[in-house]
């Protein structure tokens, strides 16, 4: 017997700035039977190397989801109606130790692996990165990286510090984590250290479609490219909201001239509807510096259309019952 799925909140009977600020307002894990797709915070950010903030991502991202609606005109899909999507709350990670952190973030994500099928994680900022993709390889050993962001992070340390936002994939290819033929950063741009950056990012398994590439090719050759690149292999995508330009997305740490449109953006994400998404993180909204919640907009759109891409396409016709 097909267990039924509950949906998000009827917004006709309950008006969008009224109850708990659930994704969507979707329905809590315990208010579940089974979870297909678990969404969780982590309000973590002690790996920051400059604006700190992110660890109050989680519930500015799910505030600005509560005008998110059933229906995906975009990809011809209702998410919410053909597999059960709840919000798992936040994971609670040490603020003073990162080695702590990490240690619990990759137990929590384990833990919830056995509740929900797959994992949509709001951060934080992007050290969480590595326990996440920890976790998610011991089921799907190696998996495609796909990393949307303005930076490579894939340096080495700060401060003699190996675990920081900008290391998680270095440290992840190092420890075998990411499949080295199938990995691909996207929307890089701005200065580097030195060019010496590229050339390890290249041998720790990592192509590169930078944002002056879509801007001079289009985001069609981008989606070619990404798509030849990932094939079939299981597939992490890693979204630090950063790589939107900062006049789409001024509420992060690390911002950069020059980025991608969220209309860009989105429009990649569509074209992956097809791959095999076995798990996916969006990081780094600092609503200190966001405006008029641009940037908390942006980053539900981003989950909506990363959930709405996980959503199987066999069958269309269930309907969700709207939570109580």
């Amino acid at each position: 017997m097909t267990k039924p799925i509950v949906g998000p909140v009827d917004a006709s009977i309950v008006p969008r700035f009224a109850g708990i600020a659930t994704f969507a307002r979707l329905p809590r894990i315990e208010d579940v039977e089974h979870t297909d797709i678990a969404i969780v915070g982590i309000p973590f950010d002690s790996g920051v190397s400059y604006r700190p903030g992110a660890r109050f991502g989680p519930a500015h991202v799910r505030e600005a989801s509560r005008l998110l609606r059933p229906y995906n005109p975009a990809q011809d899909v209702s998410p919410f109606a053909v597999q059960q999507v709840s919000d798992a709350g936040d994971i609670a990670a040490n603020p003073f130790s990162i080695d702590d952190a990490i240690l619990e973030i990759e137990a929590a994500a384990l833990d919830l692996a056995t509740r929900a099928d797959r994992i949509l994680t709001i951060g934080g900022d992007h050290t969480i990165a590595l326990p996440l993709l920890r976790a998610v390889t011991k089921k799907h050993g190696p998996v495609a990286v796909l990393h949307f962001d303005a930076h490579l992070d894939t340096w080495d340390t700060y401060f003699g510090a190996p675990v920081t936002h900008g290391t998680p994939f270095r440290r992840a290819s190092e420890e075998g984590l990411i499949d080295l033929t199938a990995s691909m950063h996207v929307g890089t741009r701005g200065p580097l250290y030195s060019a010496e950056d590229l050339t390890d990012d290249s041998r720790l398994g990592f192509a590169v479609v930078t944002s002056e590439d879509i801007e001079d090719d289009g985001v069609a050759v981008a989606i070619e490219r990404i798509r030849d690149r990932i094939g079939d292999k299981p597939l992490y995508i890693s979204i630090d909201i950063d790589v939107l330009d900062p006049a789409h997305a001024p509420g992060t740490g690390t911002p950069e001239a020059g980025g991608l449109t969220s209309r860009e953006l989105l429009r990649i994400l569509r074209a992956l509807a097809d791959k095999n998404i076995v798990g996916a993180d969006v990081v780094e909204v600092a609503p200190a510096y966001d405006h008029a919640q641009l940037t908390a907009v942006a980053a539900s759109h981003v989950a909506y259309e990363l959930l709405s891409a996980m959503a199987p396409r066999d069958n269309q016709t269930p309907t969700a019952t709207p939570a109580s």
